[in-house]
């Protein structure tokens, strides 16, 4: 019953549902079971704490014991929610191992739902973060197909969620929006929080390159309280209201608060967050007056280090844009035409070519 909490999003709950009977199943080794809440602990550590230590060893410990007492499902579960640990500490490579591990075994027992998800999740946590945006955009399209093969709503959700992901990195919004707003959903069919969140997160971030201001900040919203309904996945809440505000300045409203923007960013505890929340308050600052031209250059320049660091390459050609927007707004065009070439680099070497036609014709309009 725990693993099947967790599994639904339940981690707070399914934490609860074992506390009981961690003690015992510890004194008296009962590795049956200890397999099973090792991983729920893993994903309560990662998910509710947002503590990567704990989640780590929680994860190590479970994937070891299930491979002792041959426990198929939970070593599946296990590696699924270590690589996931794994890809939000920037660690794509290892955490692709682990999906890789966790797919092969359901390609073995010829589960199409299980290999759905597993392929799209390899796609978003270990190819879409690290900006390789072509082998995405294929991995979830072949996921998508037989999730819809499969008839099951449960991979539906996250191929729809994961497949509209991937043509907002390829920059193909209006699909985007279609298959983001199929993810949500689905996932509203079957009470599935952090996928809708996911999608909610991305679909704010489409209207937004739509320009739809309004619809943007109505699904950052959305992002952020189905977030904290669930009691999980708080950094990924507070990206949800800088986004918000984002959106509102950009819609010219000026009820925004930047100290408690700033605060949201001190408190965030995930690489994968820590340079997009740094880039939307930049953008804020850049936005709301004509007075915080060089408080936005700081947090620009310190999301360009921070996707630099955790090897965030979509979202570094995101930086590189927006700091060629300030440029442009200092009047330092030579400047700002150096950084949209940098961005149109990066977003080549990503294969994201909507993305590379938007800052081609911002470039044209400079020269």
């Amino acid at each position: 019953l725990g693993l099947y909490m967790a599994q639904m999003d339940y981690y707070a709950e399914a934490k609860e549902a074992i506390d009981p009977i961690i003690d015992l199943a510890i004194k008296y080794d009962y590795k049956k079971r200890l397999c099973q809440i090792y991983t729920i602990l893993g994903t309560y550590h990662l998910f509710v704490e947002e503590n990567y230590a704990e989640a780590f060893k929680a994860s190590e410990e479970a994937l070891k014991i299930s491979e002792e007492v041959k426990d198929i499902l939970t070593s599946v579960l296990a590696s699924f929610w270590f690589g996931t640990a794994l890809g939000w500490n920037c660690e794509f490579e290892r955490a692709s191992n682990y999906f890789q591990r966790a797919l092969d075994i359901n390609v073995a027992a010829k589960n199409l739902w299980g290999i759905a998800v597993m392929k799209s999740i390899l796609a978003y946590f270990s190819y879409y973060y690290h900006g390789k945006i072509d082998l995405q955009f294929k991995t979830t399209g072949e996921a998508l197909r037989i999730a819809e093969e499969s008839g099951d709503i449960y991979s539906k959700a996250i191929a729809y969620a994961i497949h509209g992901i991937s043509c907002y990195g390829k920059g193909l919004l209006e699909e985007a929006e279609k298959h983001l707003l199929k993810g949500v959903e689905f996932c509203e069919r079957i009470n599935f929080h952090s996928w809708n969140g996911c999608a909610r997160l991305h679909l704010g971030e489409t209207y937004f390159e739509m320009g739809d201001f309004s619809r943007s900040k109505e699904h950052y919203e959305k992002e952020s309280w189905v977030l904290e309904y669930s009691r999980s996945f708080p950094s990924w809440a507070n990206l949800g209201k800088v986004g918000v505000a984002r959106s509102k300045v950009m819609n010219k409203e000026k009820d925004v608060n930047l100290e408690s923007l700033y605060a949201l960013s001190r408190n965030n505890k995930m690489k994968v967050v820590e340079g997009s929340v740094q880039r939307y308050i930049g953008e804020i600052l850049l936005n709301i007056d004509d007075q915080h031209l060089s408080e936005a250059e700081h947090w620009i320049l310190n999301s360009i280090k921070a996707d630099q660091r955790n090897c965030m390459m979509l979202n570094l050609g995101k930086d590189y844009a927006l700091y060629a927007e300030l440029c442009k707004r200092k009047g330092e065009r030579l400047k700002a035409q150096e950084y949209l070439g940098k961005a149109i680099e990066i977003f080549k070497k990503c294969g994201a070519d909507g993305w590379v036609e938007k800052i081609q014709k911002e470039l044209a309009c400079i020269l």
